[in-house]
């Protein structure tokens, strides 16, 4: 989960924190739904393995790759490289005084993704750009017309990919019902392409079912080690799990609910620009429920009392596109709850991305408040 709004600071320095990290969080269809590929779990990032929380010392692992990939992407030696986030990946803005190109560059972390899921999901951003005319970034290739570089400094290789720096603020407070309106009908077109669209025969996602969410080895690790985590919390947490490990069974990962889903769909991946809304960072989009892309778009606000009149707006402007039955809809509580209990595990695997930091055991605790409401609400 990248962050591609935040602090612009040179390429050498420490990220400044957030100012909204409540929002911010963590740098996102047709025939058989299941992953192609073996599940993977989380695994840290270069410089977090020696116990490391300080995002200077973790940048050193990527700041040489974004150098070093200026060249082959065709960027003049006194391109400026100003760090956007720090997460899953690091992205960086190219300003080249040399041509006025600017753009946008991620260095990949080592071990998040299988060989070819990067290529897969390129791939689908552009063909939603093509075929749905959605507003996506513009995929930028190499001069030898490669569109992930390969970057190897001593025994580390890691995927850099470039992409078109879009303009666009996230969604303004006062305006979000408004906007959630917008994003449900977004959401439907980018269902109703994932499930008509004939991928490539080499396409690799991973899976955000249940156990790849916060099982036991989720993807972004445990929610059990959470950030204020203790007796209380697991007990309240592990009851909500349990009920919503049943209602998913029971739900099922028929193509009419699961399928390929940008599954990071939160409001620091959304550009407003005008009456637009632009979706960018599809590097965790995967095989999930359709409707946890709602819950992903409420991130970090899932507790706050606008949430069902943000649900009932983006449900408006989903069926604009695409019918969504009475019974789908009635576990939206589910997919909301699902994504909170996931990020409680990112905040606790993540210490040191830019939102991680200033977040903590408050959170934790507005996630059991969720959970012992969603209880209530479903015995």
């Amino acid at each position: 989960m990248s962050e591609p709004e935040g602090s612009r600071v040179a390429w050498t320095e420490e990220p400044k924190r957030r100012t909204s990290a409540r929002r911010r969080g963590k740098g996102t269809r047709q025939g058989d739904p299941e992953p192609s590929e073996p599940e993977s779990t989380l695994s840290e990032p270069d410089g977090v393995g020696s116990g490391s929380t300080d995002p200077a010392t973790i940048l050193r692992d990527y700041d040489p790759y974004a150098r070093a990939a200026l060249e082959p992407f065709g960027f003049s030696a006194g391109a400026r490289l100003t760090l956007l986030s720090l997460s899953e990946n690091a992205t960086y803005r190219i300003d080249d005084p040399g041509d006025g190109r600017t753009a946008v560059l991620r260095v990949h972390r080592t071990g998040y993704h299988p060989p070819g899921a990067v290529v897969s999901e390129l791939a689908w951003l552009q063909a939603l750009r093509r075929d749905e005319g959605l507003l996506t970034p513009a995929v930028f290739t190499a001069t030898d017309g490669r569109e992930v570089v390969d970057v190897t400094i001593g025994p580390v290789t890691r995927q850099t990919v470039l992409f078109e720096f879009l303009p666009g603020t996230e969604p303004p407070e006062e305006d979000l019902t408004e906007k959630f309106e917008v994003l449900g009908e977004i959401c439907g077109r980018m269902h109703r392409h994932s499930r008509a669209w004939s991928r490539p025969g080499k396409f690799v996602r991973f899976s955000w079912d249940f156990d790849s969410c916060v099982g036991q080895a989720g993807r972004w690790g445990r929610w059990q080690d959470g950030v204020g985590v203790g007796r209380e919390e697991l007990a309240t947490l592990g009851r909500a799990a349990a009920v919503m490990r049943d209602r998913l069974r029971r739900f099922g990962t028929g193509p009419a609910r699961f399928g390929l889903i940008h599954a990071d769909m939160r409001l620091a991946n959304l550009l407003v620009s005008g009456p637009d809304i632009q979706v960018i960072d599809f590097d965790d989009c995967g095989f999930g429920w359709f409707l946890f892309d709602l819950g992903a778009s409420l991130s970090f606000i899932e507790h706050e009392p606008r949430v069902p009149a943000l649900c009932d707006a983006w449900q408006r402007g989903y069926r604009r596109v695409l019918p969504l039955l009475a019974q789908d809809a009635a576990e939206i509580p589910t997919f909301i709850l699902l994504r909170r209990l996931q990020l409680v595990a990112w905040v606790g695997s993540h210490r040191f991305a830019d939102s991680a930091r200033d977040l903590g055991a408050e959170f934790t605790a507005g996630a059991c408040e969720l959970a012992e409401r969603y209880l209530l609400a479903t015995s």
